[in-house]
């Protein structure tokens, strides 16, 4: 396969020629070719997009609406290769890849709705007769950061809310999954974007920090979103907070779920399979902590073994029925051994699954864990999920937000008053009562707090973060003045 920069809704290689390589996760075979692109091609991209805002700013609500919805149907139209594809370049199971294309479309639409909605407000005024309101404008370029491990789905709301609003796009696809970003922007493009209202580009991994420089520099560029990993998002609030851009960040997360002592255990086990190892645990939304009562524990932590153990593991590319395919690289495998070693000698009892060979890691669930091991706040990305035992709603409550991060969460239990209780005392963006930390909706805000990231993806929300607030008068011109 190969990936080319799109500028002005121009294939084209990179200015110096240069491409790389990405290998399938599962072996060592090249899988696709990518330009590599230069702090010169970020600039035309940037300077594209910029051409292009002056008029598709002022394109009409139901115009953006049309080409949002064809974008959805071609998008959908291109399941069976996208599958293919994520299954190549990340290890990705079918069932992963046709929950990105779904949940990517029903975004596309959930956005053409949002063109609509920007909207401003009258605001009563002090003085007679002067007519005082606000209205929401466009911001202008938008620099767009997504990641690889959801690439359709968290690309496309990455592009898709800006365009919806009004704006322009450089979108910066991932080095790992850039023929599949290529799939998502060509969505787009069929739908019927005029040119350089999106731009792709790519960039070698020894690039990254000048291209990303250049792009989030340029002073036409207006606002920064980012999805990725806590470090590295720190880096890009540093880097928008010199230039004075604001930005979105959704970073990483340790997502707890909370089985309460009168929690149903079967439906508990059920969300916590979904939630840990669904495409092999490299989701933010991962569920990272099974926080349990100690009363319900044993019974719990037996049935979660059991089902762990039972699913399949291996080669997506070779199986499409596989649920957990390798992580997306050696190095991973050998991170997340790391932290499963440094458990168990610190006490932890390994109860289903074992060490990471290179990327296949199975399964895996660590029992008794405690705050002295590593794994007990680091993300492990990877199928590897702890549980730590507790005592009432108070030790409960304590240890679910006993954390760096707060991006999602869930609680189980049967009485759903007292859920509700212990769900609205967690510090995470979204957390649901008696269903899985894994889940979103485009009609709902998204988004976390303390390292998670701030901002809101998704709702009537997103509307603020691509648009800017302002403050209108209509004054007649005769009026006095003190001076």
């Amino acid at each position: 396969m190969n990936a080319a920069l799109i500028i002005n809704n121009v294939h084209m290689q990179s200015s110096d020629g240069a491409h790389f390589e990405r290998r399938n996760p599962a072996g060592s075979a090249v899988v696709t070719i990518a330009a590599a692109g230069t702090v010169t091609d970020a600039n035309k991209a940037v300077e594209s997009a910029a051409r292009a805002f002056s008029s598709w700013s002022q394109t009409s609500p139901v115009e953006r609406r049309r080409i949002l919805l064809a974008a959805a149907d071609c998008l959908e139209a291109k399941m069976e290769t996208i599958s293919t594809t994520m299954a190549a370049e990340i290890g990705a199971s079918a069932m992963w890849s046709a929950l990105n294309v779904s949940l990517a479309a029903q975004l596309f639409r959930e956005a053409a709705g949002l063109t609509t909605q920007v909207t401003g407000e009258t605001i009563p005024s002090n003085r007679p007769g002067v007519l005082s309101m606000t209205i929401r404008q466009p911001v202008g370029v938008v620099l767009s950061i997504a990641p690889w491990n959801g690439p359709i789905f968290l690309g496309a709301r990455a592009i898709a809310y800006p365009i919806a609003c009004g704006n322009t796009v450089v979108f910066r696809g991932s080095e790992l999954s850039p023929a599949t970003h290529s799939l998502l922007v060509e969505a787009f493009l069929e739908g019927g974007l005029p040119p350089g209202v999106l731009n792709l580009v790519f960039n070698a991994p020894a690039a990254a920090p000048d291209v990303i420089d250049a792009l989030v520099n340029h002073p036409a560029v207006r606002r920064v979103n980012f999805t990725g990993s806590t470090r590295v998002g720190r880096i890009i609030a540093e880097k928008a907070g010199r230039a004075l851009k604001r930005c979105l960040l959704e970073l990483g997360g340790k997502a707890p779920l909370v089985v309460l002592d009168d929690a149903d255990i079967s439906a508990a086990v059920n969300a916590s399979i979904f939630g840990s190892f669904m495409y092999q645990g490299q989701i933010c939304m991962t569920t990272e902590r099974i926080v349990v009562d100690e009363t319900v524990a044993d019974k719990f932590v037996e049935m979660f073994a059991q089902r762990a153990s039972a699913l399949s593991v291996g080669d997506p590319t070779a199986d499409p029925s596989i649920v957990v395919g390798p992580v997306i690289d050696a190095r991973s495998g050998s991170r997340i051994n790391e932290l499963i070693r440094d458990a168990v000698a610190k006490g932890a009892v390994l109860v289903a699954g074992g060490y990471a060979e290179g990327a296949v890691q199975l399964p895996t669930i660590l029992d008794r864990c405690a705050p002295d091991m590593a794994i007990y706040d680091e993300e492990t990305f990877g199928p590897v999920t702890i549980v730590v035992r507790v005592r009432g709603v108070e030790e409960a409550v304590r240890v679910a937000n006993d954390t760096q991060y707060g991006l999602a969460a869930a609680v189980f239990g049967k009485d759903a008053y007292r859920a509700f209780q212990v769900a609205s005392r967690i510090e995470a963006g979204s957390v649901h009562v008696n269903g899985p930390t894994v889940q979103n909706e485009p009609q709902a805000p998204y988004g976390g707090m303390k390292a998670s990231g701030f901002g809101k993806f998704d709702g009537r929300a997103v509307i603020d973060e691509f648009t800017e607030l302002k403050w209108l008068t209509i004054e007649a011109p005769e009026q006095g003045y003190p001076i």
